[in-house]
């Protein structure tokens, strides 16, 4: 076979494969738009084997073919190898009086090729990737008119192939484009430190949530929650410091809530749930186990010195005569009754259960 590199430099052969594996081409399954097209060519040029090929590194590669019954073959054995190396149609009158396949295995043994005719197949940016050939058992030449109908015909395939790879980075895009709507959407809906839901888009949550609740879904529970005298650790420790225990807080309640309920930063050092299908008493309960977790978890894991805070909570129920400001206005209430009582505990809307839960810690600042 001929060394590509004889004519092109090693650099330019490797852009050339580059651009082949580009059209994402090779080893793809049979179709009809290239098979039709080797019968075609194949009844004009009157040729009993017609395929479609594509030079690889270390092999011939045919994406579709008539008369051979196979796929692939190694490249020292490739015409179409030197097809390539040439510009416009490569024909082969008589193989057995070419000295360059006079000796290939091909020609010499089976299936005996004796003519063989190629048009190019060139990428956009004009590397050539294979060609469109038909192969004769016996010696002889084409017309000109078959000539022009073999280039036509390869000028398809690789409008064809352009199609296919125009429509591929197409779908891409608009999966990029998607992608990045939904980014921004999520960006959008995000409190940017805790990763949380932002008042605007747990409003949204919460009022499909009432909507649901009225059209008959089960009702919710609604808890506001306020980390107590957390001013004092800005004052004493930083912001930074502030926004630690704001993440660290973020964290908690996605370990303490279901993984069913929204959790949303409502501003600040205030935080909110919704717990979807869920009874005041049982807001109640995830409400204990965060009081629970906070007493004995630090706030700020990486400091030798442990911060524990502790948080004031109130909680209603969604039912189907709320609506959603309504609901906010009476969490609001309940959790200006927790930090009225003292802080640190959960204020409950009456539902057949203590009117408050109080957990008697001390809530006073630790550093």
């Amino acid at each position: 076979m001929p060394d590509l590199t004889d004519r092109c430099s090693a650099e330019h052969e490797a852009q050339r494969l580059q651009a082949l594996a580009d059209y994402r081409i090779l080893d793809t399954p049979e179709e009809s738009a290239f098979d039709e097209i080797v019968e075609v060519v194949s009844i004009i040029c009157e040729a009993p084997i017609a395929v479609i090929n594509f030079v690889d590194r270390d092999r011939q590669w045919f994406k579709s073919e008539k008369g051979l019954g196979v796929r692939e073959t190694p490249l020292d054995i490739s015409i179409c190898a030197h097809a390539i190396l040439q510009s416009g149609l490569f024909i082969v009158p008589d193989t057995t009086r070419d000295p360059r396949f006079s000796s290939n295995p091909l020609v010499t043994g089976e299936p005996n090729l004796r003519f063989y005719a190629g048009a190019l197949l060139e990428s956009r940016e004009g590397y050539p990737l294979g060609t469109l050939c038909v192969l004769d058992y016996q010696p002889r030449d084409l017309t000109e008119r078959q000539r022009f109908a073999l280039q036509a015909l390869a000028n398809q395939v690789m409008a064809h192939m352009e199609l296919m790879r125009a429509h591929r980075e197409q779908a891409e895009l608009i999966c990029e484009l998607e992608a990045t709507r939904h980014e921004l959407a999520k960006r959008a809906a995000t409190d940017p430190l805790t990763g949380l839901l932002n008042r605007r888009a747990f409003e949204q949550r919460l009022d499909q949530e009432v909507a649901l609740i009225q059209r008959g879904a089960p009702p919710a529970a609604l808890m506001l929650i306020d980390l107590d005298h957390f001013k004092r650790v800005n004052d004493t420790l930083g912001h930074q410091a502030g926004d630690e225990v704001i993440v660290r807080f973020a964290e908690l309640c996605r370990e303490v809530f279901r993984q069913a309920d929204v959790i949303g930063r409502w501003g600040g050092e205030e935080f909110v749930v919704m717990l979807p299908r869920a009874s005041v008493a049982e807001a109640r309960h995830a409400a204990e186990r965060l009081h629970q977790r906070l007493a004995i978890t630090s706030m700020r894991a990486d400091s030798a010195t442990p911060l524990y805070i502790s948080a004031s909570i109130g909680i209603c129920s969604l039912s189907g005569v709320s609506n959603m400001d309504e609901c906010l206005h009476r969490t609001d209430e309940l959790l200006y009754q927790a930090k009225e009582q003292g802080r640190n505990r959960s204020i409950c809307e009456p539902e057949g259960v203590p009117a408050h839960r109080s957990f008697g810690m001390d809530s006073s600042f630790r550093p």
